[in-house]
């Protein structure tokens, strides 16, 4: 058995191909190849050629792939209101639920944006500023990141096709401004229409008690969620602040709510959707979406 194989290099202008008489010589364009012929009874330089080259396409061959599952994007959703109902105290996003998720993704290789109802400024929840959290203090001393998130993109601005997930951080604000927006539901719904994964956390859910399917039914209806729970609003001290109790409107919408004990993790995968219960979820939440976005 004899077979055939090509050596190229580029910048040349030739290639040899196989005759009876060794090599002919022929002007090619663009790359100078050699098609030499193999005996591998004869050939042991060429054998171990061929096991480098065949070691070389694997490598290039993996890395092509996890090109391609790197090259996915991330919508990372923060809220912008920034009032606490009417205590007088000041709210936001959660840091534990916008550091531990990214630094998750970014570790992935996908590339993550972050982006707001309005656009601009997003507040950070005071209560939040955990520094003793090492991914908490990572993010927020990193003054590039921080100008992002005053500086978040409008969802107004967002093309749906453009992102394979789109993730809502909590914090008590998200249960103003999530809920209302037209140009949120709008955006998710598209995500989740086009194969992509809708995900949230803590009070994230907030941004999912008005989505809808194609069946017009809404988009959670039949599925099972998490989210901050009546039982930890009622420690904090808040029921009375909320627009809503999250727990119910999540249940109202048909979903089948689950439940850890209070600050315990909890995250739940159905459907494409992806939940936590509060801010210790937030680093498996954002595992599991790494995880569906690899499939």
């Amino acid at each position: 058995e004899k077979c055939f194989f090509l050596i190229g290099s580029s910048g040349g202008n030739r290639f040899d191909y196989p005759t009876n008489d060794g090599y002919k010589k022929h002007k090619f364009p663009t790359m100078e190849t050699t098609w030499k012929t193999w005996d591998p009874n004869r050939d042991n330089s060429t054998r171990s050629f061929m096991k480098y080259l065949l070691s070389c396409i694997l490598i290039l061959s993996s890395f092509t792939s996890f090109a391609a599952k790197a090259d996915k994007n991330v919508l990372l959703v923060v809220t912008n209101h920034s009032e606490l109902g009417k205590t007088g105290k000041k709210t936001g996003y959660y840091l534990a639920e916008v550091a531990h998720p990214y630094f998750k993704f970014v570790k992935a290789g996908l590339k993550v944006t972050f982006a707001s109802p309005n656009g601009g400024h997003a507040p950070l929840d005071p209560t939040s500023l955990d520094l003793k959290d090492p991914e908490n203090k990572k993010f927020y001393e990193n003054k590039s990141l921080m100008k992002k998130l005053d500086n978040t993109v409008s969802l107004n601005n967002v093309n749906p096709k453009d992102y394979q997930a789109i993730v809502f951080a909590g914090g008590h604000g998200t249960m103003w401004d999530f809920p209302n927006s037209k140009k949120l539901n709008e955006v998710a719904e598209n995500i989740y229409k086009n194969g992509g994964i809708v995900a949230a956390v803590c009070h994230g859910p907030a941004a999912l008690v008005n989505l809808k399917g194609e069946n017009g039914k809404y988009l959670i209806d039949g599925v099972k969620v998490a989210g901050f729970t009546n039982k930890e609003e009622e420690i904090v001290k808040l029921t009375k602040e909320m627009p809503f109790l999250l727990e119910d409107k999540l249940k109202d919408r048909g979903a089948i709510f689950e439940a850890a004990k209070p600050w315990q993790e909890k995250v739940v995968a159905d459907k494409r959707i992806v939940t936590g219960q509060n801010p210790a979820s937030a680093n498996q939440l954002g595992k599991v979406v790494v995880d569906l976005l690899k499939k």
